[in-house]
């Protein structure tokens, strides 16, 4: 079709509540004007959207190890541990691609004879369990590759997979991957989650989240790279747009099957009582809904050749829905993929719905014992570097307007308001590229730029709300190595620097080096006990 939380967006805010104050600049020209009083949020907080919760204990093994079954695809169709063996991937390898290793999940022999290698050369170069192929499927089989949870003699996903890393307290690759103890919730910004995918045997599995050229959109195709796949495509054709870092950038997940190149930046999973709505284009009010859609579709996409999955495509994407599914359906067969779909799921519920979006849903005693683990996982601390510029960025927080949108106390649920796509992104001007049945807003993107690319086919019209986004939690931005959902802004600095642009997404802007290095420290700064 021509084009996954909260969290996944960094740093948004409405073009209406944001104006230009001394030394700021807004989509408008730069104005001075009196600065505003000091705030500590936007007056309108929006609906609460509380959640309900499970047993933690339970929730923790979910998000660890749960998979519902979906080992059969990643195993059967998709077939990534055979071309993990038949690529030779080492574990070094795999730790450059961004993989966490789980230091307390290798047995204690491995991890003697590992401690003693690295004691003898810290780059890992010269360890001979590092750089064994045969010791990557060990790894796997005894569960310390994190988000990769063996089950019997196949392998499948987890939700740890981009959401969560270790403390690096055995090994850290330049790369990204590390060695040592889990740490739940953090986005994995340096998985190589394209490459990881081209690595697989039959990465044509992967088909509805991949930027597709259909009939029904007379060939065009929305993404970053410059054509689509088709259902004649070669492995190779699939291996070069999954493993090509422009079209599938590192830190990034595609969670829309919707046809087109949209991947957005991972997103932590702490704290998520704080998060409500969720999906970067705020589609689900529920976390335990927006989870279920991940396990009924993403982690096993032939589930959308189900009687609902293919219902719910029509209804997102018409006849270009029909024809992916159709499309997809020849690959499975034209690889030999059979027994799908996978996952174990129980059916009922109108497809469409938040609750049902193809009429399955995985364990709901599962579901929200996940909620109540991701809520209780913490945020990282701040990070401090110079008070006085904390302070002075705090400041400069308020004064600036940023409070029209965004809270100063991270320990409070962020608003629950969503911010239209032309307000946000002033630039934003869509061409409609299919109608759609109300409440649904038509398929619509802006020619030339990605960063509303993710919300063409899904957005929250699915619950009559508006095309736009949410609000993040602005946490953990200390480890963000890049911003907004689409990967575009390199740093805090340029976020914040007039030089992106008037019409450019978040145009709001700091027109000082210092007041932008302020602003930068307050918000690596800031946590949950920030007020």
């Amino acid at each position: 079709m021509i084009g996954k939380s909260r969290t996944y967006v960094a740093l948004f805010a409405s073009v209406a509540a944001c104006v230009a104050v001394a030394g700021v600049v807004s989509n408008a020209a730069p104005r001075r004007v009196t600065p505003m009083a000091a705030s500590a949020g936007p007056a309108d907080q929006g609906k609460p959207l509380p959640q309900a919760m499970g047993d933690v204990a339970l929730g923790r093994e979910v998000f660890r190890f749960e998979t519902f079954g979906n080992e059969g695809f990643w195993t059967d169709a998709v077939r990534l541990p055979a071309g993990i063996m038949a690529a030779r991937v080492t574990p070094m390898q795999a730790l450059e691609l961004g993989l966490q290793i789980d230091a307390d999940a290798i047995d204690s022999a491995t991890k003697a004879r590992l401690a003693a290698e690295l004691r003898a050369d810290p780059s890992g170069r010269s360890s001979a369990l590092l750089n064994d192929p045969n010791v990557t499927m060990a790894l796997i089989k005894a569960n310390a590759v994190i988000g990769m949870a063996p089950k019997g003699a196949k392998v499948g996903a987890t939700c740890a997979l981009c959401h969560a890393m270790t403390d690096a307290s055995v090994f850290k690759s330049p790369k990204g991957g590390s060695i040592g103890s889990r740490i739940d919730g953090l986005a994995n910004h340096s998985l190589n989650l394209g490459k990881i995918f081209a690595t697989a045997a039959n990465t044509r599995a992967l088909y509805t989240v991949a930027q597709t050229q259909l009939d029904a959109n007379h060939g065009k195709t929305l993404g970053r790279a410059p054509t689509g796949l088709t259902e004649n495509s070669s492995e190779a054709d699939f291996d070069a747009y999954f493993g090509n870092p422009r079209f599938y950038p590192i830190g990034m997940f595609d969670d829309t099957f919707d046809g087109n190149g949209d991947p957005m930046h991972n997103s932590p999973l702490f704290r998520q009582d704080l998060a409500a709505p969720y999906g970067s284009e705020a589609t689900f009010t529920k976390i335990d809904d927006f989870s279920n859609l991940v396990f009924t579709t993403l982690f096993d996409q032939t589930m959308l050749t189900t009687p609902g999955g293919r219902a719910f495509v029509h209804k997102l994407a018409g006849a270009a829905g029909d024809e992916m599914i159709a499309d997809y359906v020849k690959i499975l067969a034209d690889t030999g993929v059979t027994g799908y779909p996978y996952v174990r799921a129980t059916a009922g519920g109108k497809p469409g719905t938040l609750t049902t979006p193809i009429g399955f849903r995985v364990d709901n005693r599962k579901l929200l014992a996940l909620n109540a683990y991701l809520s209780s996982l913490p945020a990282p601390p701040g990070a401090f570097g110079d008070r006085a510029a904390v302070q002075r960025g705090r400041a400069l927080f308020q004064s600036a307007g940023c409070t029209g949108c965004h809270n100063t106390n991270q320990g409070r649920p962020v608003p629950t308001t969503i911010h239209a796509m032309a307000q946000i992104f002033p630039g934003d001007r869509p061409v409609i590229l299919a109608p759609r049945t109300p409440p649904l807003n038509a398929v619509q993107d802006t020619p030339g730029s990605f960063f509303d690319d993710k919300m063409a086919v899904v957005n929250a019209s699915l619950r009559g709300e508006k095309r736009g986004v949410a609000m993040p939690l602005l946490l953990d931005l200390a480890r963000k190595p890049v911003f907004l959902h689409d990967n575009s802004v390199p740093s805090l600095d340029a976020l914040f620097n007039p030089s992106r642009g008037r019409l450019a997404p978040h145009p709001f802007y700091l027109t000082g080096g210092r007041q932008r290095a302020d602003m930068a420290e307050y918000l690596r700064s800031l946590d949950t006990h920030s007020r």
